[in-house]
């Protein structure tokens, strides 16, 4: 497939001739032309980072997308600006397919630039692009049912017989750096698109967990498997789960495929796992994705997209937060009628005991504090001076805010 691009723009090089670049509409480099020129301005910063880099930055994006290149159906010449970094004008061919953008073939206007007849015979490249692209995003949606095979089978030769189908499936793409996305809750059908996917599916709610424990989601979720292009690069990826959230998702027939997710009602939430590069890996990956989901959930301050790696306590309290929050000491501070007890307490071990810093962030006085805490005693019968009594209260706390 990567030959294929690189051949079409290399046809749409010869045509205008210039050398051109391909990425995809979120501006990540698929394809580019030879740059022979001795002239220093045809590399300017812009067009160096995205092909040392394989990508543009959120601020190049935005600034080429207000010339309106997300809708436009033919060439949209943009005037250079030094200030950006760009210091040659651009002709932008949008890469559309069935009205939907793909991505961009980007070129270095020159003067005087190709004329109308062939720059509609590169728009023409162009529209066989996109139907390339639009193919390998729909081969990924087609995966669903290798993809959810995988994510809820059960652990052994079921889940060895998963992972070989979805492999085949793959192909060439099979093996090298992935990640597993889970956005949650989710209602309705996957998104038709999701530009760097290999793999989208809905894991309905309920289903069994990966590790076959029965610990599904309590309503359904989406699941994206997502290609890398390099281990240590996960930017791409976070912002990939970014656009997947409804707040963050485009309008139908602009860059993201008009995805939704739950309308109205819960914070919706997404977690991003560590790279994998075996997809004998995907079912812990899969239960990363979750927990940092369910983490950026329960703790506003990680979301609304959270990685594995930056979760802390909760990867450990996602691992043993299978069932309910229900240790025979913490239960009644946990019920529905204590709320702002609990809410203290957490406030309180939050602050490492620390009853000044506690009551600041509490915006209470310091001995309303300490009265709060002697009712959280009362009600647990824990000790708040002893490491193991505030060890217990800490976990249950967290844990019950797991399963909120």
């Amino acid at each position: 497939m990567k030959g294929d691009y690189q051949d079409l723009v290399d046809e749409i090089s010869a045509l205008l001739g210039a050398p051109a670049t391909l990425e995809n509409r979120d501006f990540r480099l698929i394809a580019f032309g030879a740059h022979d020129s001795e002239d220093d301005l045809v590399m300017d910063p812009v067009r160096t980072r995205s092909i040392l880099t394989r990508q543009s930055t959120a601020a190049v994006r935005a600034w080429f997308e207000g010339f309106g290149i997300a809708r436009a159906t033919g060439p949209v010449r943009i005037p250079a600006a030094p200030d950006a970094g760009v210091f040659r004008g651009r002709i932008c061919l949008p890469v559309r397919y069935r009205g939907i953008v793909q991505g961009y073939v980007w070129l270095l206007d020159q003067d005087p630039g190709p004329g109308p007849a062939a720059l509609e015979a590169a728009m023409d490249v162009a529209r066989r692009i996109g139907v390339l692209l639009a193919e390998e995003a729909r081969a990924g949606a087609d995966l669903s049912r290798e993809f959810l095979a995988v994510l809820t089978a059960g652990p052994g030769w079921q889940q060895d017989m998963a992972v070989a189908a979805l492999r085949v499936a793959l192909g060439p793409g099979a093996e090298g750096p992935h990640a597993a996305v889970c956005v949650a809750p989710w209602s309705g059908e996957a998104p038709g698109s999701v530009p760097g996917a290999a793999a989208v599916c809905v894991v309905p709610a309920g289903g069994e967990g990966p590790d076959g424990a029965g610990a599904g989601p309590a309503s359904a979720v989406l699941a994206v498997l997502l290609r890398l292009r390099s281990g240590d690069a996960t930017a791409p990826a976070l912002a990939a789960a970014g656009r997947l959230l409804p707040s963050a998702a485009a309008p139908a027939g602009g860059p993201g495929g008009g995805a939704r997710g739950p309308s109205g009602g819960g914070a919706v939430t997404a977690g991003l796992s560590d790279p994998v590069r075996a997809l004998t890996e995907l079912p812990a990956a899969w239960a990363q994705a979750t927990a940092a989901a369910r983490a950026a959930a329960a703790q506003p301050g990680l979301g609304p997209v959270a990685r594995w790696a930056g979760i802390g306590p909760y990867r450990m309290l996602a691992a043993v937060a299978a069932g309910p929050a229900d240790d025979p000491a913490t239960r009644a501070l946990l019920a529905p009628a204590h709320r702002e007890l609990a809410r203290t307490a957490e406030v309180f071990l939050d602050c490492a005991g620390q009853a000044g810093r506690a009551a600041a962030e509490l915006g209470i006085h310091r001995q309303t504090l300490y009265y709060r805490l002697g009712r959280v005693e009362q009600l647990t019968g824990l000790d708040l001076d002893a490491g193991e009594d505030r060890l217990l209260l800490h976990m249950a706390l967290k844990a019950a805010r797991l399963q909120a």
